[in-house]
């Protein structure tokens, strides 16, 4: 699998600058996807936990957990959003 790529980059030309920019889009908006639903993951089960350990303050770790979230969302959007301006940036 990483052999083509280690043969185009030992052939580097002016015509994989945008081949390679593409590439680096894709694994870019791929990554803050996954990155994106770790965090998620990570905060609602700590949430969980957080609420079976002390009930009585279950609304309020729900409401930070539900910003938290929010919060992982936007990033994760802003990620992608730039990945692809970054890819269309360039045409062939």
């Amino acid at each position: 699998m990483m052999f083509p790529l280690l043969q185009a980059a030992a052939e580097y030309s002016k015509e994989y600058t945008g081949a390679w920019a593409m590439m680096g889009a894709g694994i870019g908006a791929g990554l803050a996807v996954i990155g994106a639903g770790l965090g998620i993951g990570r905060a609602g089960g700590q949430a969980v936990e957080g609420m079976a350990r002390q009930p009585e303050v279950a609304a309020k770790i729900q409401t930070a957990a539900l910003i938290f979230a929010a919060f992982i969302e936007g990033v994760a959007l802003f990620a992608v959003v730039v990945s692809f301006l970054i890819q269309s940036k360039f045409t062939f």
